[in-house]
């Protein structure tokens, strides 16, 4: 009896299923539109995530940029004191490493405000005079310009420096608005350095261990593999900075060109912000002795500051680290770029280390390099020591 009851019933139920519209479209959609949608939400919460980290950064900029700047010190001063550490005890050889450090910098400084002090007035002078020869040139020469001419443009050349100036001063002013947070970030990150030097394989014992055991050999390796190229880098860097700091400063030095020292000294810090800062400082070079010295020494500057480039990237430094070091200017330009648009000079002088380490950290995690230890080739890498045959050869 209960049988023939629901006979009636599930034909009821078959006509009602058969009589509704289905809404499911998924089967209509395009793949290529369901391919899209995906990555298209999954990269909006990557973007997102990348976002409130550099929000996170800017909130505690007067620790970060410390802790960056001890980082990258630390990878500069790795190799001298590796080899102390081998020849000395632990802590006799942070006290070196730390007082050279401290002398090298201190002395820098030094002669640069010596010269600047000794010729400000002379170099003032003479700049006046230089540029008011040139503007009776641009009028009196072949141009016949105007002086309201000049003026415009000057105004106009002036209003592009400063719109593009104050993007890098105020990230330069972000990161201590007052003295005494300069001095508390320089505190800082000789306290930072101190302990790295002291014990930086402890402290990245215990940052391992913030993650969960089954990834602690991935963090592990990644990390360890990001500093040995954050330490290549610091050490082409250092050479870069120094053979153009002394080929450009003796160069300004033997042609007259006032304030010799402060341009070897800029040369030498702007060369830790790559492609970039090499171009500002030589620039600067060449208008000092344009506007001082005349445009034929002007010229010989310019000559003298091509010429170390070309010398140092493609003699000394395969002979000296046995390498060919290259940056890709397109990531380099757009490392700093960035990087000056989210914390200015800061920012500028951290891109590239911090790219670079980046990038190698994901090439290891992809690669599962904690199971199959395997090194990247040069095109994968954005930062990249290879030896100069092996890549002729390729």
């Amino acid at each position: 009896m209960s049988g023939t009851d629901d006979r009636p019933r599930s034909g009821f139920l078959d006509s009602l299923r058969a009589r509704t519209v289905s809404t499911d479209v998924s089967g209509t959609v395009p793949r290529g539109l369901k391919v899209a949608t995906a990555y298209a939400w999954r990269f909006l919460v990557l973007a997102a995530a990348i976002a409130v980290v550099v929000w996170i950064v800017i909130q505690l900029r007067l620790l970060i940029i410390p802790l960056l700047a001890a980082i990258l010190v630390t990878a500069l001063v790795w190799p001298l004191f590796s080899l102390l550490v081998r020849h000395l005890p632990r802590w006799l050889s942070l006290i070196i490493t730390l007082l050279l450090t401290i002398a090298v910098i201190t002395g820098l400084l030094w002669v640069a405000i010596w010269q600047i002090t000794r010729d400000a007035a002379s170099v003032r002078d003479r700049t006046i005079a230089g540029i008011g020869d040139f503007r009776d040139y641009l009028i009196e020469g072949p141009l016949h310009l105007t002086g309201g001419q000049i003026d415009d443009a000057v105004r106009q050349g002036f209003g592009m420096l400063q719109e593009q100036a104050q993007l890098l001063w105020s990230g330069a002013l972000a990161i201590g608005s007052t003295l005494g947070h300069v001095g508390t970030g320089i505190l800082l990150t000789l306290f930072i350095l101190i302990c790295v030097l002291a014990d930086g394989a402890g402290i990245w014992r215990w940052v391992v261990r913030l993650f969960p055991s089954r990834a602690r050999a991935a963090v592990d390796g990644a990390g360890r593999a990001g500093w040995r190229t954050v330490i290549t880098y610091a050490r082409t860097q250092l050479l870069v900075a120094t053979i153009d700091a002394i080929g450009i400063g003796v160069g300004a030095a033997l042609l007259g060109v006032p304030l010799a020292a402060p341009i070897g000294v800029l040369v030498f810090l702007g060369a830790f912000i790559p492609f970039v800062g090499a171009v500002l400082t030589g620039a600067l070079a060449v208008f000092l002795a344009l506007v001082y010295n005349g445009p034929w020494i002007a010229l010989w500057m310019l000559v003298i500051v091509l010429g170390v480039q070309q010398v140092e990237g493609h003699i000394l430094q395969p002979l000296l680290m046995g390498a060919a070091v290259k940056v890709h200017p397109l990531a380099v330009v757009l490392a700093v770029a960035g990087g000056a648009m989210v914390a200015g000079i800061a920012g500028a002088v951290f891109a590239v280390p911090l790219a670079a380490f980046v990038n190698v950290v994901w090439l290891y995690l992809s690669r599962r390099g904690w199971q199959r230890p395997m090194a990247p080739g040069p095109d994968d890498l954005i930062w990249s020591t290879v030896p100069r045959s092996r890549r002729t050869s390729a």
